[in-house]
């Protein structure tokens, strides 16, 4: 199976756009698994964040599938059309990473 991964690209300030990328898949991977493999086959600088794999505990890899808020370890993919975009109610950093918390949040 074949899923078509449209991803936004760019950084803050600069004006969006989504680079389209296939990949092959088997039933049940994740869209973390895809945007891992991505990096490392075709294009190593693809930004997104991640800091488990399925847990859906860290919310580190939260970011839209289709405009709707996911967890990219969790939602799975299909054999279709996937816009993936960065949160929109969040500082971008690059790509699909955005600053999750604000420094002060992430001490103690």
């Amino acid at each position: 199976m074949i899923a078509r991964l449209l991803i936004r690209r760019g950084g803050a300030g600069e004006a969006p756009r989504h680079e389209a990328f296939e990949i092959g898949f088997e039933p049940g991977e994740s869209i973390l698994d895809a945007l891992r493999r991505l990096r490392v086959s075709q294009d190593p600088t693809l930004a997104f964040r991640y800091a488990c794999i399925n847990a859906n505990a860290c919310k580190e890899c939260m970011m839209l599938l289709d405009g709707k808020v996911i967890y990219a370890c969790t939602a799975r993919l299909e054999a279709r059309e996937m816009r993936l975009d960065p949160l929109p109610n969040k500082p971008l950093l690059r790509d699909l990473a955005t600053v999750i918390a604000p420094p002060d949040e992430r001490l103690g």
